[in-house]
């Protein structure tokens, strides 16, 4: 019974169980025959039996659908009848499912896993609170089981960051904020940073932190965090790139520890020392700000000047002594030698026969010693004397003798026969000097003076002059030089010049002629040239005409209702300025005036130079001379004052000052390789002898108004240039100057003797003080039909520079080719008063000024301004002025005044990115006009 029941209670278990497993495989088939769309959803629960709950293995998780791309879920469960899922609520038709059944080994149960596919239309099509959501919903024995809901999002990324980095300037070890929020997207973007497109690992450098909220942190700054930063944000669809945002870490400039004191600039007297400190510790970089206060300070010093010993008075005479003499003494103490003084000079003790020739000689008085001793001793004086005077005239005989041997044998070597005849070239231009041949003579070879109407004769080459020296290099070229001492005594000789001309010129007898290397000091010249103009509040520039200097009075310089009579001059005479040591004068000496007139703003004045600047070669001082006649050192050229500015062209020098007076330029060569520039030219006029053609060769410094002496000279004397000037760089190397004429026509012109080829020692062309050196070739005619010249004029330093002046004219004056003397004339207006003066329109001046002046965060950009304009050290003087900017723009006005080329100003401004101004573009009716609203404003 117990078993038929027990049979019978499992039969009926397993009906049920049976009866159960049909309603639900009817529900199902129910639910799928009749699709979701009816809302009936599935039993949640289904009746118990014995087993356990299904357990999920693998639950769907979050899902994004990118672009059209359907998405997967997936979910396993064990043990597990059958699995459904249902999304936003609703059971998702069978037929989506795909469904995989497996065998657990280790516990035997079922294992089944389900997967469904979400369309991009499906998750738009839904409208609902919340996302798109999908669950699994698992069947066991026992019961049902729930997985977690499962969100579907579409993944975007927008295109525009919400706020891109912005640039920063910071100072070193400053602290970098860069701030970024990536472009909204789903999921969220992350953030990357890149510096100079290179990915930043803030693990690796604990100063760099990216963490906080997408911002970048540099805790403080280094150098090297310069550079350009990207903010890059990326999801699962796409990446964005912000914005490149320029980090500058700049380095505001510290001065250095100050140098030891100099020592005191003179040896004896009042003097100064100076220390200097440089801006680099540490230099600015990156557009820092420069150090500010002065980096040379000067101190005056006394040094001890030394005294030279003085002789006392004679002391008195001492007792005569046994030897019939008696003595006096004097002391070196009035004063004594001190402080390196000499010593005095001659005898401290002097004595002398105390008893007038009445000595005690052998014990007796002079008086009684015979007379025949005495005469004896007479005699033998007088032979010594005669026997002295016959070997000194012997020996003078035989000098003069050797002499003129030594003079006859010289005249074969000294010229050949067709110097002499004329028949052939006296200089073969193909050939080079034999200079370790050479000897040298003293005689008046180079004679024969272009102005002198007196023939050379032969009885006159070879009459001794010990300043005048021959070396003969072969026996076509023959080199003259003139003594640096030399001194020359003659008679003058009007009206040598044609035209009427009665300039004078030094000239010799015929026994002592002068040579053809002249110094035009010796010509009558005038003292200064000078030019003025009345200046008032608008300023203006005064010129020198054809000189190269000039004035440049800013706007605002002279105090309103005030106007002065400004006036500037060249001294043309002996200059003033002795050089010491090896200084070399460079610039004319310049004055500007009235001396007790003050300007609130610092004028431009320009002043030429001869020098090839270099400062490795040269060092040049800026001087002024005082009231009492003395010059004195206002400033290097290198050094930095907050005194005065000196800006070193290649030609000329602009001096920014603020008091008037006479200032030159002098420099000291460093090395051998420092370089003066002459302007070498050669002119030519008819003698009076109608054969005869003169050319005159002038080698003088290259500055305007030096070769303006020249030509002023030359139009007096009728002469005309006959080829475009040349520069030669002289060197500073000792070696001589030689000019010589080559490649003469043979057979039609012909060179007087021993003139092809003349030298001029180094100091006469290196100090010469800016006096023109003029050296005469002296040509004549074969016949009168004879009119076209045509030689070269070679000018040369030995071991350094050389320039060839071709020389090809016509010696009638009606066929002559006239060449100007100067390329431009700037004499039509020597004074210029008003807006006129200045290439800079007010107007833009004045926002460039308000621009400039106001500082930033990186310093004050007036600094920019003036690298822009090749303006880069002494800055502090621009530092101490009231309006830096307009300073550098009356530097810039003194340097551009021929030119006045704007295009390179305004090409500087937008280069420093603060104006794109074009100031080239302004026509000059707005130049007109702004300067006639200017002018009204003021008042004219």
């Amino acid at each position: 019974m117990g078993r038929a029941a027990a049979a019978g209670g499992g039969a009926g278990g397993a009906r049920r169980w049976l009866r159960w497993l049909g309603l639900c495989f009817w529900a199902a088939g129910a639910a799928a025959a009749r699709g979701t769309d009816n809302g009936e959803a599935l039993p949640e629960s289904i009746p118990s039996a014995p087993g356990t709950l299904p357990h999920f293995i693998e639950e769907p998780d979050d899902a994004y659908i990118i672009k059209s791309n359907p998405i997967a879920l997936r979910c396993k469960a064990r043990p597990a009848m059958q699995i459904f899922f249902k999304c936003n609520g609703e059971w998702v038709h069978q037929n989506e499912h795909v469904s995989e059944e497996s065998l657990d080994e280790s516990s035997g149960l079922k294992v089944r896993e389900v997967f469904i596919n979400v369309t991009r239309q499906q998750v738009e099509d839904f409208h609902g609170p919340e996302d798109y959501w999908c669950q699994c919903v698992a069947w066991s024995h026992l019961g049902t089981s729930k997985s977690r809901k499962a969100s579907v999002r579409i993944a975007y990324l927008r295109k525009n960051f919400e706020q891109d980095p912005q640039g920063r300037e910071v100072p070193i070890e400053g602290m970098i904020v860069l701030h970024c929020r990536p472009p909204e997207g789903v999921p969220a973007a992350e953030v990357e940073w890149l510096k100079n497109e290179e990915p930043i690992d803030s693990e690796q450098d604990e100063n760099i932190d990216t963490r906080a909220d997408h911002n970048l942190i540099i805790r403080q700054a280094r150098l090297s965090d310069s550079g350009n930063y990207t903010c890059m944000a990326a999801n699962i669809v796409a990446k964005r790139r912000s914005l490149s945002a320029t980090v500058v870490v700049y380095v505001n400039g510290g001065w250095s520890s100050w140098t030891e004191w100099s020592a005191c600039n003179v040896r004896c007297g009042r003097g100064w020392q100076k220390r200097s400190r440089t801006c680099t510790n540490p230099a600015p970089l990156n557009g820092g700000a420069f150090c500010e206060g002065m980096s040379v300070q000067k101190i005056t010093c006394t040094s001890l000047c030394p005294v030279d010993g003085s002789w006392e008075v004679w002391s008195e005479w001492s007792v005569c002594s046994p030897e019939c003499e008696h003595l006096r003494i004097r002391e070196c103490t009035a004063p004594p030698p001190r402080n390196g003084g000499k010593f005095c000079e001659g005898l401290s003790q002097e004595s002398e026969n105390c008893t007038d020739g009445l000595c005690i000689l052998d014990k007796k008085p002079l008086h009684e010693i015979k007379p025949q001793s005495i005469e004896n001793a007479s005699d033998i004086a007088l032979y010594s004397g005669l026997g002295a005077a016959v070997v000194a005239v012997a020996v003078l005989v035989i000098g003069v003798t050797l002499y003129r041997r030594s003079q006859s044998d010289y005249g074969v070597d000294v010229i050949d026969s067709s110097a002499l005849t004329g028949n052939s070239l006296l200089l073969n231009s193909s050939m080079q000097p034999d200079l370790t041949v050479s000897r040298t003579y003293s005689g008046p070879i180079c004679l024969q003076d272009p102005l002198d109407k007196e023939l050379m004769t032969e009885s006159s080459l070879f009459n001794p002059l010990s300043d005048i020296k021959v070396k003969v290099q072969s026996s076509f070229m023959v080199s003259l030089g003139v003594s640096e001492r030399a001194e020359y005594h003659g008679k003058n000789h009007s009206g040598t010049f044609p035209h009427g001309n009665n300039r004078s010129f030094s000239t010799m007898h015929p026994r002592n002629k002068t040579p053809y290397i002249q110094n035009m000091s010796s010509l009558p010249t005038r003292t200064e040239l000078r030019t003025t103009g009345v200046f008032g509040h608008l300023g203006g520039r005064l010129v020198m005409p054809n000189t190269g200097v000039s004035l440049l009075i800013p706007h605002g310089a002279i105090p309103e209702e005030n106007s002065w009579e400004i006036y500037m001059s060249i001294n043309q005479g002996e200059p003033s300025l002795q050089s010491d040591g090896s200084e070399v004068l460079l610039s004319p000496e310049v004055t500007c005036g009235p001396p007790d007139m003050i300007v609130t703003t610092p004028f431009a004045l320009t002043i030429p130079h001869c020098a090839d600047v270099s400062s490795e070669h040269w060092n040049i001082h800026l001087k002024k001379r005082t009231q009492q006649g003395k010059w004195e050192e206002v400033m290097s050229v290198e050094d930095e004052s907050t005194s005065c500015y000196c800006l070193l062209d290649p030609f000329a020098c602009h001096v920014l000052l603020d008091s008037f007076g006479t200032y030159a330029l002098t420099g000291e060569p460093i090395t051998d390789c420092a370089v003066k520039q002459l302007k070498v030219a050669v002119f030519g006029c008819m003698s009076c002898n109608s054969l005869d053609y003169n050319l005159r060769v002038y080698c003088v410094d290259n500055t305007p108004w030096a070769f303006q002496e020249v030509v002023s000279d030359e139009r007096h004397q009728g002469g005309q240039l006959l080829e475009e000037p040349k520069l030669l760089h002289f060197k500073g190397n000792t070696f001589s100057l030689q000019i010589s004429i080559l490649d003469i026509p043979p057979f039609l012109w012909r060179i007087k003797p021993f003139t092809a080829c003349q030298e001029v020692p180094f100091s006469r062309v290196w100090c010469s003080n800016r006096q023109p050196l003029h050296c005469a070739f002296s040509l004549e005619r074969y016949t009168p039909t004879t009119t076209q010249l045509s030689c070269k004029i070679c000018i040369r330093q030995l071991k350094g520079h050389e320039q060839i002046l071709q020389v090809q004219t016509s010696i009638l004056e009606s066929e002559r080719e006239t060449i100007t003397f100067f390329a431009q004339e700037d004499s039509t207006f020597p004074a210029q008063t008003g807006p006129k003066a200045f290439k800079i329109p007010y107007s833009i001046r004045q926002r460039i000024c308000a621009t400039f002046d106001t500082p930033n965060a990186k310093g004050k950009d007036w600094q920019m301004l003036a690298q822009k304009n090749s303006i880069n050290r002494n800055l502090s003087y621009f530092a101490t002025q009231s309006s830096p900017s307009a300073v550098i723009l009356n530097l810039w006005e003194a340097r551009h005044q021929h030119d006045g080329d704007l295009d390179s100003l305004a090409c500087a401004l937008e280069e420093i990115g603060r104006t794109h101004t074009k100031l080239s573009n302004i026509t000059e009716s707005q130049l007109d006009e702004a300067d006639f609203n200017y002018s009204r404003q003021n008042g004219l």
